[in-house]
């Protein structure tokens, strides 16, 4: 079919966009590259139960917002963004960087004990080479990708991002905020946290603190980072998509770190574009076999005593 055509057919565009999508999420056009089908298999039902409060925060357009959040979050913590900037090749392959975190969410989320295990530990042997030195609000200070501190604030910050997304284009929780925390702070034991937060009211808290001691800062290395989220290279329809969730996440951060990282909210009505473009993905999304669908068919296999 030409692109005169695509552009044309309904349905043809919604293939499009769902083939663009897949590939920016897993790496795949049709979303079920290995790690993906491998959900179907394992003898257990997972970390984390169907329909419940992680499954359905995770399984929300929203968490397409949530992860520019997370991101922008992230970066105020010198020693997290020092492990970004020496390490990560985020730009020069901004998708891949993306799609490998997005395998270990779903993994995490949606495989069977082993498989998020087996998934932790690869991420765990990534981690092993990022060390340095970053400009503490103390001094220099050396980093590892496996101290307390940096897990903690990754950990606060992805849970943060993907809760308030939720709680803003998304629909209700099962258990409520407080179950999705508690729930999703398995991930963070599987990282090595020891103690993460167990309702919402500690996880703000737990973040605050860090503002409250002073360890969250702008410098270049932030804005730097902001300029490239801010202006990622997609094309075409994903292009202006992406603004729009950009300028979303921006609006729906706490003020204080908006404030933080110079950023100002638009004065366009982006709350309602955010939900038009995220119906038009989980319109584009649910015209065909998404991860959790893979999950179901290990859990109805268990259901069934086949093993």
């Amino acid at each position: 079919m030409t692109e005169a055509a695509t552009a044309r057919d309904p349905k043809a565009r919604e293939k499009t966009l769902r083939a663009r999508l897949l590939t920016a999420l897993s790496g795949h056009p049709d979303g079920t590259p290995p790690w993906v089908r491998a959900l179907a298999e394992g003898d257990d039902p997972g970390y984390f139960a169907d329909n419940g409060a992680v499954w359905t925060v995770h399984a929300g357009t929203g968490s397409f917002v949530a992860g520019i959040r997370a991101l922008l979050i992230q970066a105020l913590h010198p020693g997290a963004l020092a492990g970004v900037h020496d390490h990560s090749r985020y730009r020069e392959d901004p998708i891949g960087r993306l799609t490998g975190t997005v395998r270990w969410i779903i993994c995490v989320t949606y495989g069977s004990t082993e498989q998020a295990k087996r998934e932790t530990g690869r991420v765990a042997q990534l981690h092993k080479r990022v060390s340095g030195t970053f400009d503490a609000h103390d001094g220099a200070r050396e980093y590892s990708a496996a101290d307390a501190d940096l897990v903690e604030w990754v950990h606060l910050a992805f849970t943060e991002a993907f809760l308030g997304a939720h709680q803003r284009w998304g629909g209700a929780i099962p258990g409520g905020a407080d179950a999705y925390v508690r729930e999703w702070a398995t991930a963070g034991r599987l990282m090595h946290f020891a103690h993460p937060p167990e309702t919402e009211a500690e996880l703000r808290a737990r973040l605050d603190g860090f503002l409250e001691r002073g360890e969250l800062r702008r410098d270049e290395r932030v804005d730097d980072v902001v300029r490239f989220l801010r202006d990622i290279p997609f094309t075409g329809s994903m292009r202006i998509a992406y603004r729009v969730l950009f300028a979303a996440a921006v609006a729906s951060l706490p003020r204080s770190y908006r404030k933080l990282l110079g950023l100002r909210r638009t004065v366009l009505p982006v709350v309602t574009m955010t939900r038009v473009v995220l119906a038009v993905s989980q319109r584009a999304l649910g015209a065909g076999p998404r991860a959790q669908d893979f999950a179901r068919e290990r859990l109805q296999r268990l259901s069934a005593g086949e093993m």
